[in-house]
C-alpha cells in the first residue's frame, strides 16, 4: 500500500424527511442563495421542503444550471451573489448543480482575474463561500468530495478542479428525492458511480486489501441494485443503497494508498464537450475500450473484479477470464440502458480523430502509468466504433 493522507470533513445527513434539518446547519444570519437546475425540484416537492426549512432566512434563487454546468452560467450566479451580498450557498440537485456551486463558491471570492484560471491553469484559490447540498440524484459523489468539473461553452472545454476549500459543509441525502427520476438519469447515475470506482480500482495491485474489498462492495451493490431501480424506482431500500454507494464511490476513501487511472473520464469529457453526450454515456463508451487496450497491464485487477463482482472464477484460462470480465462490465452498462459504442450515438471516425487531436495538442499523458497519449486514445476509441 502506498503512503497517503486522508481527511473528509463533510457532514452527511441521511434518510427520509431530513431536508428540514438544514436549518440546524446554516447560520440564522446567513443570506442564502439556492442554486438548482432545470426546475424539477419545483415539481417533485423538494423545493417546497427547502423553502419551509428556510423560513426566517433571507434567501434568493438561481436556477438553470445545465447538466454539464457552464462557466458562463456560473458567472451569472456570481453576479447575483455580489448584487445581493449572499454569504451562504445551497445546492439543490444532482452532481452538476453541486459542481456548479463549488465553482460559484470559489469564483465569488476570487480576486486574481478570471476565476476560469483556477480550472484551466491551476491558479491558486484563497477562499470560497460556505455551502450545503441537498442531493436529488445519486451519481457523481460531488456531495462528499472537493472536486468539480466545469464546461466553458465558448471554447468547448470541460475541465476539472479540486480544492479542500470546496468541500460541502453538509450534504442531505434523502433517497425519496430520487423517486421521480427518469430511466435515463437512473441508468446514467449507476454507470457514473460504477466507473468512479473502477478508475480507482482497476489499475495494478499494491496490496491495499481494505480499499480493494470496499471498492468491490460498492461495485457489487451497484450491480445488484441498479436494475432493481429501473424496475421499481420508488423502492426506498434500493434507492438508499444506490445513493450511499454513489457517495462512497468518490469520497476519497477507496483511493487512499492506491494508484488511480482517470483516463476514461478525461477522454469522456472531450466527447461531452465536443458532441454533447451525457457524461455517463461517454464513460460507458470509453471504459471497455480502456480495459481492452490496457488489459495486460491491468490483468490482475480485471480478473479480480471479474471474480469478486461478477462471479467469473477459474473455470476459464487467463485470457478468457479477462475478456469475460470486460464483457460483463459492458453488459452491465447495457442492462442499465446506457449504450456502449460511438455508433450508438451516431459518432464515427471523425469523433475519434477530434478527441485524439485535442489530447495530442494538449500534450496530455493519461492513466496510472501516464502513458496514454492522444495517439493511444485514437486506438482506444477505434475499439468502440
Amino acid at each position: 500500500m502506498n503512503n497517503f493522507a486522508f481527511v473528509n470533513p463533510v457532514k452527511i445527513i441521511f434518510g427520509k424527511d431530513t431536508i428540514k434539518d438544514i436549518s440546524k446547519e446554516i447560520p440564522q444570519s446567513a443570506k442564502v442563495l439556492i442554486i438548482y437546475g432545470g426546475g424539477s425540484i419545483k415539481k417533485n416537492g423538494v423545493y417546497d421542503q427547502v423553502v419551509d426549512a428556510l423560513k426566517g432566512y433571507t434567501y434568493y434563487e438561481f436556477g438553470g444550471v445545465e447538466a454539464n454546468p457552464h462557466y458562463e452560467t456560473c458567472m451569472k450566479a456570481v453576479a447575483l451573489i455580489k448584487e445581493k451580498q449572499c454569504d451562504y450557498l445551497l445546492a439543490v440537485g444532482g452532481g452538476s448543480v453541486v459542481d456548479a456551486t463549488k465553482f460559484i463558491s470559489m469564483a465569488a471570492c476570487f480576486e486574481a482575474g478570471d476565476p476560469w484560471s483556477v480550472v484551466a491553469s491551476g491558479a491558486k484559490m484563497e477562499k470560497a463561500l460556505p455551502f450545503g447540498v441537498i442531493l436529488t440524484l445519486s451519481a457523481t459523489g460531488s456531495e462528499m468530495n472537493s472536486g468539480a468539473v466545469i464546461t466553458r461553452a465558448e471554447t468547448q472545454d470541460k475541465l476539472a478542479f479540486n480544492s479542500p476549500l470546496v468541500f460541502p459543509k453538509f450534504s442531505v441525502l434523502d433517497p425519496t428525492t430520487t423517486f421521480t427520476l427518469p430511466v435515463r438519469q437512473i441508468g446514467n447515475g449507476v454507470v457514473d458511480a460504477f466507473v468512479h470506482v473502477v478508475e480507482q480500482y482497476a489499475t495494478y495491485p499494491v496490496n491495499a486489501m481494505i480499499q480493494d474489498m470496499f471498492a468491490e462492495s460498492i461495485l457489487r451493490t451497484l450491480v445488484i441494485e441498479g436494475s432493481k431501480a429501473l424496475e421499481s424506482p420508488e423502492d426506498y431500500d434500493v434507492r438508499a443503497n444506490l445513493m450511499w454507494a454513489s457517495t462512497w464511490a468518490l469520497n476519497g476513501w477507496i483511493n487512499c494508498g492506491v494508484p488511480q487511472d482517470w483516463a476514461t473520464h478525461s477522454i469522456g469529457h472531450e466527447l461531452t464537450a465536443l458532441y454533447g453526450l451525457d457524461h455517463a454515456q461517454t464513460l460507458a463508451i470509453v471504459l471497455p475500450g480502456v480495459l481492452e487496450y490496457e488489459k495486460e497491464r491491468k490483468a490482475e485487477k480485471i480478473i479480480q473484479m471479474g471474480e469478486q463482482v461478477f462471479g467469473i472464477y477459474n473455470t476459464m484460462d487467463r485470457e478468457e477470464r479477462i475478456q469475460a470480465s470486460i464483457k460483463a462490465v459492458e453488459d452491465f452498462f447495457e442492462q442499465m440502458q446506457v449504450k456502449t459504442h460511438l455508433s450508438d450515438y451516431e459518432l464515427g471516425e471523425d469523433a475519434v480523430e477530434a478527441v485524439a487531436k485535442r489530447l495530442n495538442d494538449r500534450g496530455w499523458k493519461l492513466g496510472e502509468h501516464a502513458d496514454i497519449t492522444g495517439d493511444v486514445v485514437r486506438k482506444i476509441l477505434k475499439l468502440r466504433l
